[in-house]
């Protein structure tokens, strides 16, 4: 099924169904606390990472966290913790 008639399919089944968006389409949740904790969960991977910035994979972009002293406190498989102190969030289309 092509890429865009799949999103299509995807949105109004979940407007059909009432449900959240994040469940029904395997979209990402992000949490972030204050400029100094930020919680992604759903993603696909981690792409790259420093101090200052660390790329992380979703399934239709990728998010890129900017700052100082970033440190990933946990890395599951459906979820990332990231801490330090954190400048700019950035999501990408892919």
């Amino acid at each position: 099924m092509p890429k865009k008639w799949r999103q299509h399919l995807e949105r109004w089944m979940t407007r059909q169904m009432e449900l959240p968006q994040d469940v029904t389409m395997d979209l990402a949740r992000i949490t972030m606390v204050g400029h100094i904790h930020i919680y992604i969960e759903n993603h696909k991977g981690l792409l790259a990472f420093s101090d200052k910035e660390i790329r992380i994979l979703l399934k239709y972009n990728q998010l890129i966290i900017r700052g100082e002293d970033l440190v990933i406190k946990a890395i599951l498989p459906e979820e990332i913790i990231v801490e330090g102190k954190i400048d700019q969030v950035l999501y990408i289309d892919q």
